[in-house]
This record gives C-alpha cells, structure tokens and sequence, in this order.
C-alpha cells in the first residue's frame, strides 16, 4: 500500500521559502480572535520532489489512455492530440469572457460559426447548436425540438417514443423527462431493429424514433431508410444517438438517410476530454423543417461579422446551457476537424472499423460472440462459455483484465446479450497494443479453465481489491478492502 503524503514528512523540511511579513492589519482584527485556530494547522513538511513523486504515483494507480489501451465500448476512448491542449490554453481563448462585447469576440465567433458549419456538412444536417453541454443534454435538446414541432402543428396526441432494445440508458430517461411515453422494440435475430414489429407499433400517437446507429451490438443499421418511411408516414420524426459517429464520419452523412435530429458528442468522436463527470459538449443538428426550434442564439453571420442571433425566440425550446456550451471543448473539436480535414475523418472511421474486426477475429476462438457479421466501430463478444463450463462470469473476467493493467471493457451492455463484454479498440491504436491486449484476453481464457478459483478473487495486483458490490449499493459510505 502507498505512503500518504504525511508519511512522507521528515521535520524541517520544505518545498518553498517564503519571505515573512508581517500584516498591515492583525488576522484578530480582520477576522476576529474567535475564529482563528488555537493551535497551528498540522500540515506535511516535504520537499517539491517528494510532493510531485507522490501525486504521480497516485495518478498511475489510475488508468488513462495514455497509461494503456481504454477498451470501453460505444464511449470511444481515444487518444487526445497534446498539440490541443497547449492551443486552448493560449490566452487568445483562456481571457476571453462571454459577457465581452460582440465586436471584441469576432475571432472566437467566427470558430464557432464554421464549427457549426463543419458539423453541419459531416452530418448531413442544415444546421446545429454547439449549446449542449453533454450527449445527454444533446438528447434532452433533440427530443425537446421534436416536442415543440409536434406542438406547434397542434399534434398533442403523439405521445410516444419508439426506443429499440439495444439503446443507450439515457435515451427513455431522455423521453421520460420530456414526457414522453417510451415504447421499446425488440430487436430481430440478426441484432437488429425488427421492420415487422415495428409496423405494429406504429400509429398516429406515434412522436418520433430514437435509434443508435451503428447500433450498441456495432452493427449498422441497414434498412434505416425503412425505418424512416415508416415513421414520417405518420408524421412521426426519426433521431438518432450519435454516440457511435466514430464509424460513419465521411462514410455516411445521417442526415441524408432518414434521421431527422441527431446529437454528437464530441468528448467521442472528435478527440476532446472525456469523463471524470466532464468536460463534455453534445451539439444537436437537424434538419431544415426543425431550424425553427433549435436553441437560441445561434452563431450567425452577415456583412458587418458575426454575431449571436436570437431571431428564433418565439419558437425555439430556449436556453439549455449558459452562454454557448463549452467553449475550451468546442475550440478542441475545431482543431481536430481543420487538421484532419474531411479524408482524414474518414480514415479515422476507417481505422475504427478496421481495428475492432481485427480484435473481434484475434478473440473469437477464446469467446463467444453472438454476431459473428463484419462489425463496424465496435463489437460484443461475452462470457457465456466461461459461465457454462467454468462458473467464471463476466465480471470475473473484467477483474482479471486489471491485473493485466488493461481497463475492462464495458460489461453487462447491451442488456440483450448475456454475460456481454463490449469493445471498442478505437483507431488510435496500432496492432502492436491490440496484440498486447488480446494476448491478456487470451491468457484470461486460458486461467479460466486452469486456474478458476483465482479469477473469483481477482483483481489480485490493484491498490483496492474486490468491493462488495451490494454494500457499495446500499451503503453511500462504503468500507473497501485495501491490502499491500
């Protein structure tokens, strides 16, 4: 177990000499003699080096992408470029301040005006707000625009939302919040959304369809343009969760093949900080009917430069953010676009498709896969086999993988698959790392049969060791078990 920072102190030693002064005014008569300590502050005395050696050591017991292969699937853990964190930081971005006159923010307008352009033109859409703060603001703002579209054609009785099994948890707690009711459709054998049942479930309280596309199972949803029929027959509107837009860009614009409304997010797709709770940024682009509804302002531009634009107030759902979303991240997806340029967007899906298969086919003789089909971005494989012959389930498995010093999968997810381990290698990543991580799939499938008692006490190498996952729920406060 670690040293904390206190075990680290030795008397008499310091970080930094500061030149004592004495106070113009007295703490007592500043703050009164009541509310100073009694006694000194008891604090570590430790040199500069010992204080950075100790915070080093503690992130690395962290894992991040830098540390290692970030297999997450449909959360795209991917490499952030260095080269956008040091021009964000530039104070051309950092001074600026949103209450500044128009005139004084024309450069960062003028970003913000082609960002939006730029997603416009990779989605196929007329136009997007950068407002939303997170995909799932991106979604709350997507299902809120088609309320105020079914509002104002006086449409009141279309009350429910089509959501396939394989969704995304936030899209029917998105509904829900809007008020919508959520009508789940099961998906076909082939992991997909099915035509036939759809059908029965559509009619005219019918508001709109939510789908992922490519779907959770990484596969690509090929009769959207079906779907869309079926849906704007009853004037109903389709969107799509665009979490998984790391496998389309400049292969399919969305926008062109039946959705109506779609989010981004750009802590996935286009290379900006990604989770610890934020930063995130989730633009939402629709289509010409929808414009009127987006949130306001816009960024636009005329003769005289550019400028926020409140023209849609009567009928837009309004603010969703403060100001205009996060700037810093929004700067960061810019960088990434403009030096990527639109063949480079299309070589990282590309790269995307082209390294899950290659791990899909490296895993395949060792795990169970239920879609065996070329898969696009990502793939679901799972533990059903090492449950069946070996009692060894798939959180035992993903334990495993942290003595390998790997990140698990996403486990558990999609929710219609069985013991499920979903993986995105991302385009980042050479084979070398895809062999590296594979190998420890492989050598995990190999001690499940041999050596099975150890994966139930894995993780055996990590600072904490297995929690108890039903008190961790039912006690805020949980008692870890830390050894050495």
């Amino acid at each position: 177990m670690s040293k904390t920072i206190f075990e680290y102190s030795t008397r008499g030693r310091m970080g930094v000499t500061l030149p004592k002064r004495e106070l113009e005014i007295p703490l007592e008569d500043m703050f009164g003699a009541e509310q100073l300590r009694a006694n000194p502050i008891r604090l570590p005395e430790v040199s500069e080096l010992d204080v950075m050696r100790h915070y080093i050591m503690l992130s690395h017991k962290n894992h991040f992408i830098e540390k290692g292969l970030y297999p997450l699937g449909s959360c795209t853990m991917k490499y952030n470029p260095k080269l956008h964190e040091s021009l964000v930081r530039h104070t051309c971005f950092a001074n600026l301040h949103p209450y500044q006159h128009e005139d004084t923010l024309q450069g960062a307008l003028e970003l913000l005006y082609e960002l939006q352009q730029d997603l416009a033109e990779i989605s196929g859409m007329a136009q997007v707000t950068l407002q939303p703060v997170a995909g799932a603001q991106g979604e709350f703002a997507g299902i809120k625009i088609i309320a105020a579209y079914h509002h104002a054609k006086g449409n009141n009785h279309k009350t429910k939302i089509i959501i396939p099994d394989s969704a995304h948890g936030t899209n029917p707690a998105t509904c829900h919040l809007v008020g919508f009711e959520v009508v789940e459709l099961k998906s076909n054998p082939d992991g997909r959304c099915d035509i036939n049942t759809l059908r029965g479930l559509v009619d005219e309280n019918t508001a709109g369809f939510m789908l992922t596309n490519p779907n959770t199972l990484g596969l690509f949803e090929n009769q959207i343009e079906e779907i869309a029929e079926i849906m704007h027959s009853v004037d109903a509107l389709v969107y799509m969760d665009g979490a998984n837009l790391n496998a389309l860009m400049g292969i399919v614009q969305p926008g062109k093949i039946g959705f109506d409304v779609m989010h981004f997010n750009l802590h996935k797709t286009f290379s900006t900080p990604h989770g610890g709770g934020g930063p995130g940024c989730g633009p939402v682009g629709v289509v010409e009917k929808l414009v009127p509804y987006l949130p306001v302002p816009m960024i636009a531009k005329n003769d005289s430069g550019y400028y926020l634009d409140y023209s849609n107030q009567v009928t837009s759902i309004g603010k969703v953010h403060t100001y205009y979303g996060n700037f810093a991240i929004q700067v960061r997806a810019y960088i990434y676009i403009k030096m990527l340029g639109a063949l480079g967007l299309r070589r990282v899906s590309e790269n995307a498709i082209l390294n899950a298969n290659y791990l899909m086919k490296l895993l395949k003789p060792y795990y169970h896969i239920q879609h065996e089909e070329y898969c696009m971005h990502e793939f679901v494989m799972d533990g059903t086999k090492q449950k069946k012959e070996q009692g060894i389930s798939t959180l035992d498995i993903a334990k495993r993988l942290l003595d390998k010093g790997y990140h698990a999968p996403t486990i558990y997810f999609p929710l219609i698959i069985p013991e499920a381990m979903m993986v995105e290698p991302t385009e980042t990543e050479s084979i070398d790392s895809m062999n590296a991580f594979a190998e420890a799939m492989i050598e995990i499938a190999r001690e499940c049969k041999d050596t099975p008692d150890m994966l139930h006490e894995a993780p055996l190498c990590t600072p904490v060791r297995r929690v108890d996952d039903v008190r961790a729920v039912k006690v805020l406060d949980p008692i870890f078990q830390i050894q050495d």
